[in-house]
This record gives C-alpha cells, sequence and structure tokens, in this order.
C-alpha cells in the first residue's frame, strides 16, 4: 500500500496540511484539484446489471463517485469507487495511462471524488472491474475519512457530521432511502384519495392547535411578536370553512421542549383534514396508509426490529378504550375510587402523584408513564377525558369523553385522530378553559384566537382530522429506535456544553 493512504495514526490536521500542499503542488501544474461537470456517466448497479459476461466486445463504462479504497501494488492499483447506487472495483497500470497520468492518478487519496473511463471486465477472483484509460479528479478531499476497518462508530459524530455517516454507513443511507420512499408513498396514498396538499404559515402570530412550548421571534418590519408553529391545525381548518373539503399538510413543527430518543425539538408530520367525516373515518384512513406504505416500501406487514420483536401490521388493529386500558393496569375499580385512594395507589404502582394533582392527571400519568410503552402492537386508544383534548368532539352517549384516537405503535403515539369540534361557541367555552388553567399554572395557556374563532362562526363543516408523526412513523417501519437515526440533521447540544 502507498505511503499517501497511511493515515490512519496521523493527525487529522497534519493530514490536511498534506492534501494542502497537495492542491497547490496541483495548481502550480495546471491541475484542477475541484474539477468541472463530468458528462455521460452511469450508476454503478445499472453497469453491473448491463453487464454480460458472455460476449466478447469491450463493455466501456463511465462513473463519477468517491473513493473508498486505494491498493498499490507496484505498477498496479486496485481501487473502489462508490456512488449513491453502489461501489466497484477500479484497475489501473502504467500501460494503461500515459506516465503523467499514472503518476497523478498514484497521488489520488481515499475520500477524492473522481470521473472514470474504462472498460469492464472480471477479475481472476470473479470481480467486476473497471480497466482505467481515462481519469478526471473532480473533488480533492482535504481531510481523511474515518479508518475503514472500524468506520464511524461515535454516535455523536454520526449525527453531528451526518455527511460522513451517510458515506461510511451503507446502513444509515439505507434508513434515510427508505424514508424518502414512505414520503413518496404517503403523498401518492393521499393524492389517491383525492386529498390536496396545501401550506400554511410556519410563522404565526399565536401558537395554537396543540398544548406546547412554543419558539417565539420578532417580526421587524411588523414590530410584532411571531411564534415557530407547534402545529397547523388551525390553519388547516379555516380551509374547510373555505370550502377545500380533504386537505392535508406535510410540515415542520417547533416545540421548544426537551429533547430524547422520541422527541426532537424540529419535527415532520402530517396533518389530514376530511370534511363530513369522522374519528372512524381517521382510524380506516391510518390502517389503509400505513399497511399500503409498509407493503409498497418494505414488501411485508410484520417488521422486525433490533431486540428480536415483530410488530404485526395485518389488520385490523385492535381498538381499546382509554378507559378499558387504564383499568386492565390499575384494576377495574380505579375510576370508583376517590381521589385521595388514586393518589396513594398511584405511588404503590410508581407513578410521581402529590395532593395537586387531579383525577384526570393521575390516570393520564398511569396511562403515560405505566401503559403506552407496552403498546407494542397497533393499538387504536380511544374516548379519552375531554379535558385531554380541547379541539375534539364529545361522544354523544357520554359528554366526559372526547371521539378521539390515540393510535400506539411500538410503545409510542404514532397519530392522534378526532371527529373534530365545529361549534363554536363550545369552542370558545374550551379555550376559555384552558387560558384558566394556565392562570393556575398549567402550562397550557395562551391567548384565545379569535380570527379561527371567526371563521368557525362561518360555519365549519363536521371533519375527522389526525396528524401523524412522521419521525415515529419511520423510526417503526425501519426498526430504528431513536428519532436521531431518521432525522438527517437532529439538534444536539453544542459540543462545548
Amino acid at each position: 500500500m502507498s505511503d499517501n493512504n497511511k493515515e490512519v495514526e496521523v493527525k487529522e490536521e497534519d493530514i490536511f496540511s498534506q492534501r494542502l500542499a497537495k492542491v497547490q503542488e496541483l495548481e502550480a501544474n495546471d491541475i484542477k484539484p475541484f474539477g468541472e461537470k463530468f458528462e455521460g456517466s452511469s450508476k454503478i448497479e445499472d453497469i453491473r446489471n448491463s453487464y454480460k459476461e458472455d460476449i466478447e466486445e469491450l463493455q466501456p463504462a463511465q462513473v463519477a463517485g468517491r473513493l473508498m479504497a486505494f491498493r498499490v501494488m507496484g505498477k498496479s492499483i486496485f481501487a473502489d469507487i462508490k456512488d449513491s447506487s453502489g461501489r466497484i472495483q477500479l484497475y489501473a497500470n502504467n500501460k494503461l495511462l500515459s506516465a503523467d497520468d499514472f503518476k497523478l492518478y498514484k497521488t489520488l487519496n481515499v475520500g477524492d471524488i473522481v470521473g472514470i473511463e474504462g472498460n469492464l471486465f472480471i477479475t481472476q477472483k470473479g470481480e467486476l472491474t473497471i480497466k482505467v484509460s481515462n481519469f478526471k479528479l473532480l473533488s480533492k478531499s482535504m481531510r481523511p475519512l474515518p479508518e475503514k476497518f472500524h468506520g464511524l462508530t461515535d454516535v455523536q459524530q454520526r449525527y453531528r457530521q451526518r455527511y460522513l455517516d451517510l458515506i461510511m454507513n451503507d446502513e444509515s443511507k439505507q434508513v434515510f432511502q427508505q424514508r424518502f420512499a414512505i414520503i413518496r408513498e404517503l403523498r401518492k396514498f393521499l393524492e389517491a384519495q383525492d386529498f390536496l396538499e396545501v401550506e400554511t404559515p410556519m410563522l404565526q402570530p399565536m401558537s395554537g392547535g396543540a398544548a406546547a412550548t412554543p419558539f417565539e421571534t420578532h417580526y421587524n418590519a411588523l414590530n410584532c411578536p411571531m411564534f415557530m408553529r407547534i402545529a397547523p391545525e388551525l390553519y388547516l381548518k379555516r380551509l374547510l370553512v373555505g370550502g377545500f373539503e380533504k386537505v392535508y399538510e406535510l410540515n415542520r413543527n417547533f416545540r421548544n421542549e426537551g429533547m430524547s430518543r422520541r422527541h426532537n425539538p424540529e419535527f415532520t408530520m402530517v396533518e389530514i383534514y376530511q370534511a363530513y367525516g369522522d374519528c372512524q373515518t381517521m382510524m380506516e384512513l391510518v390502517e389503509e396508509l400505513v399497511t399500503t406504505i409498509a407493503q409498497n416500501v418494505f414488501g411485508t406487514l410484520k417488521i422486525k426490529h433490533s431486540d428480536e420483536k415483530t410488530i404485526d401490521l395485518t389488520r385490523p388493529w385492535r381498538r381499546v378504550t382509554y378507559k378499558e386500558v387504564i383499568m386492565e393496569k390499575a384494576g377495574s375499580d380505579w375510576f370508583e375510587l376517590s381521589l385521595s385512594d388514586k393518589i396513594k395507589k398511584g405511588k404503590e404502582l410508581g407513578i410521581h402523584t402529590d395532593d395537586k394533582m387531579t383525577d384526570i392527571e393521575i390516570s393520564n400519568e398511569i396511562y403515560e408513564k405505566l401503559i403506552e410503552s407496552t403498546l407494542i402492537q397497533p393499538t387504536f386508544v380511544t374516548r379519552l377525558p375531554e379535558q385531554l383534548v380541547p379541539l375534539a368532539k364529545k361522544c354523544e352517549d357520554d359528554p366526559s369523553l372526547v371521539d378521539v384516537f390515540e393510535l400506539e405503535i411500538n410503545g409510542q403515539e404514532i397519530a392522534p385522530g378526532y371527529s373534530e369540534l365545529n361549534d363554536p361557541i363550545e369552542q370558545r367555552k374550551r379555550f376559555e378553559e384552558q387560558v384558566k388553567r394556565g392562570d393556575e399554572g398549567v402550562d397550557e395557556s395562551g391567548k384565545i384566537d379569535e380570527d379561527f374563532l371567526t371563521a368557525m362562526e362561518h360555519g365549519m363543516p363536521p371533519a375527522g382530522g389526525m396528524g401523524i408523526g412522521i419521525d415515529r412513523l419511520i423510526m417503526m417501519l425501519t426498526g430504528a429506535e431513536s428519532i436521531r437515526d431518521v432525522v438527517l440533521f437532529p439538534q444536539l447540544r453544542p459540543k462545548n456544553q
């Protein structure tokens, strides 16, 4: 192996200095180290698929990509080149290239981006290879790639330098290719169902549509505060009022809250609204949507995860009420207990309780801390307490509950869905109650959105609506256990903190 690639133990800044000197030497010899366009190249996967072993004619190939290995063996050089579709071996020697070109070729480094022309052949070891007859340096790599035998194993470095992760780890690249395929299938499915993709503001004068802490900014031209949206819901409902009957938005939301393996403060959702539908409409829609995506992208409804569990998406999915799942955990008499007994039993079950908590808060603590993580197979949890979902219709047979579902898969909420509240009088009342709770110290306060209420007062059709967490959906379908593995550039704590 040539000395120019024995860089594992050399400090990166020393390598940078060496390669900077190479760049200057190339420029002094009128060779561009950062080249221009390279036309006519084929994808490596296409070259492999089109190669025919049983013909004698030369089979030319032209590719562009990054050098991933470089082995000088006397007067012969073997290398590997990688593009977005795959990897192929290169072979060059001093007879295939002119003396000057071979000299330049020998100075290439792992990480350099090159254009290659040549003919295909099979080596004695049976490996399809390009015999290099011409090449062009397209971009000199100034810094080394991670050492090939260990790859990029530092998790923080993978997230902070995602480009290196994509270069070195084919598994990471595949996850993101699957992410893009999932989103394409989602759009195709909804468009086939006559949903219209729309856009609503990301900068909003009021934060609404969910209970969350927003990111705040200031609009200089208008001299007023603005908020990054926490949800597009209230704007999408304005479109229902305006006569768009089936709408969706694939959107970025921002919530100024904590980070974890399941939470990123900037995240992707799709929100879907269908006039004249309801909660049941949304359950049927999300079942069909997710199973269609899984079948079309992965070819199966049984999704395997690294911890040896398998998620079975075969329809129909389980439907269970909120009260039923809590009684399964806390006892069949839970909702008959006094508040003091619930506080006591909650502590026995291992959750935090105190004298300031309400019945609903204690029950929801049991659900979120003890139940949600156990719902691995697809489960619709329905009929939640009205106080938890201020934008949904009440159940006709029990006004203390709302006609909603939370879709749980792999121990986390994938999608909430509602029979949407379209009564502006009731909506105003719930907003006022939400503000009052905020005044009492509950972090749900916010000014009442009078513009939204005015829209509702013009008449909003009954509707079904839901939001699907795209990042969590992709985690479930790809087997990823951290949201940072499915977000290209996740938010991270600054290095110096």
